[in-house]
């Protein structure tokens, strides 16, 4: 596998595994569209709250160019903890689902054109950033310790598998307003395979730094 193959994989994965619960909320925002509350505010939204979180984790990417690799790749713990962490709960998001069935859209009413940097200063569009931020809190821990072990080309193609990924998301949510019960479907599988791929993922940050030498007596 070459090197863009192996970081295009690494990037589809940790941008699955961190926003494939997005779906839920998506759909729920999408469903609740009017003739003030469009689907642009939805998209832009998520766009904006995955961009601040990025920005966020881009402290692991700098903090990576003064620190040893194999202390920041420690960080890949992280990752392994919150997917075990998951694995072993139990709880259902009845919440989540509960908000699925009161999905609707409302035709016929005249939209109201705004440009994008209105948009970007709407309040509607901020509570979805908001929403996403709040639960996107856990992909800060998963991005922090990825991008310190990346170099710079590395870095622009996990990004743009990610900013991709969330754009699909975003696609695929708007069109599952029509069968909300496909995305009780998506969230239910998808939360027994995200686990698996974000302790993957922990596991190749430590071994990417050789970071394993610090905890095993090799």
């Amino acid at each position: 596998m070459s090197w863009l193959e192996g970081t295009i994989a690494t990037g589809l994965a940790v941008a699955v595994a961190t926003t494939l619960d997005d779906n839920i909320y998506l759909t729920s925002f999408f469903g609740r569209v009017s003739h003030t509350f469009r689907p642009r505010h939805v998209v832009v939204g998520e766009f904006l709250g995955f961009t601040i979180l990025v920005c966020i984790s881009m402290i692991g990417f700098f903090v990576g160019m003064v620190v040893p690799d194999m202390w920041i790749g420690l960080l890949g713990c992280l990752p392994i903890i919150i997917g075990i962490n998951q694995l072993l709960s139990k709880e259902e998001n009845n919440d989540s689902s509960d908000e699925l069935d009161h999905v609707h859209t409302e035709v016929g009413r005249p939209r109201i054109k705004q440009s994008l940097w209105s948009t970007l200063r709407d309040p509607k569009t901020h509570r979805v950033t908001a929403v996403h931020i709040s639960n996107g809190g856990n992909n800060i821990a998963v991005y922090v310790p990825l991008f310190a072990t990346c170099s710079l080309p590395s870095l622009g193609v996990i990004l743009s598998m990610c900013y991709m990924t969330v754009g699909f998301w975003c696609l695929c949510s708007y069109s599952l307003t029509r069968f909300p019960g496909i995305s009780i479907l998506v969230a239910r599988y998808g939360s027994k395979i995200c686990p698996l791929i974000l302790i993957y993922l922990g596991i190749s940050i430590l071994i990417k730094a050789q970071s394993y030498r610090l905890i095993l007596p090799i």
